[in-house]
């Protein structure tokens, strides 16, 4: 495994797969299937096949807790799972007026809040979607209005700077960010994509602070400095990457998501490992997922 050559470590084949997570406690790997309603897990050490769990909505996106098990952000709302027991927890409903909307990425910011985005799901996309923020306390705050398709989250090493992508918009933006309060100011444009074929779907950022972003469309992850300057691309066997995070003993893996949806017959068969996971090792290392405050 290298940074040149990207090779399937999980052969799963998910519709969507997405949100994906290195638990550095468990050495475990879990993401979401979104479409199928499941949540993955799966040790590259133990020798045994991924795992999946089927839940009772749609899965955007999850996340680490300072407790057991993960939080996750449904369809309609923000809930506990308990993966031992396969059990959720209902914690806050979201947009439950707007019936074509649902939660879709999301991150632990570095204070153990949730900062998750949702997507408009009608044709044509509306921006009537937004991004929240959910504390411990269990209510969700909106931190940005007028959304699309939320993706990209993250953040900078220090906290200091907030990843993010209204999807249709072709561009990543920083903002400043503080971690005291869990909110934004002074978006500036991080990466702009109007010449890009892909689009930027979900990021991670690396212990040097740079960002790696999944080209949803454009069969490729791409590593760009903190001034927006690319630093490297590494094209994959996949049209659809999605999401990506650093993983293994040292956090020196790059794992990747990947899907099928939205490949029609013919493409799919040029892609027989569309909706795997891929992995390679680029050479740097990551940082461990900050975890929910409870």
């Amino acid at each position: 495994m290298s940074a040149d050559s990207p090779t399937v470590v999980c052969d799963c084949r998910n519709n969507l797969g997405e949100s994906v997570v290195w638990d550095e406690k468990t050495a475990r790997l879990w993401w979401a299937n979104i479409h199928e309603r499941e949540i993955w897990s799966w040790s590259p050490t133990d020798g045994r096949a991924p795992v999946g769990t089927k839940l009772d909505e749609r899965v955007g996106a999850i996340g680490l807790r300072q407790s057991a098990g993960l939080i996750v952000a449904l369809e309609s709302g923000f809930s506990f799972h308990d993966p031992e027991t396969g059990t959720t927890q209902r914690i806050a409903d979201v947009e439950r007026e707007l019936p074509t909307t649902r939660l879709n990425d999301g991150r632990i910011d570095p204070a153990g809040r949730f900062v998750c985005g949702g997507m408009d799901e009608s044709s044509p996309q509306k921006g009537i979607s937004a991004v929240y923020v959910l504390d411990a306390g269990g209510k969700p705050k909106t931190l940005i209005n007028g959304i699309h398709c939320a993706n990209s989250i993250c953040w900078s090493p220090d906290g200091a700077v907030f990843y993010f992508t209204d999807m249709p918009s072709r561009r990543i933006d920083a903002y400043d960010y503080d971690v005291s309060t869990g909110e934004v100011s002074n978006r500036r444009t991080f990466v702009d994509l109007r010449d890009e074929v892909g689009l930027a779907d979900g990021s991670t950022v690396d212990a040097d602070g740079y960002l790696w972003n999944a080209q949803w469309g454009g069969g490729k992850v791409v590593r760009y400095a903190p001034d927006g300057s690319v630093d490297r691309e590494v094209g994959l066997p996949v049209s659809n990457p999605t999401c990506l995070c650093f993983g293994g003993e040292d956090l020196s893996t790059l794992y990747i998501t990947s899907a099928w949806f939205g490949l029609d017959v013919s493409a799919r068969a040029r892609e027989p490992h569309a909706g795997s996971i891929l992995a390679l090792r680029p050479g740097v290392r990551g940082v461990p997922e900050h975890r929910f405050a409870v």
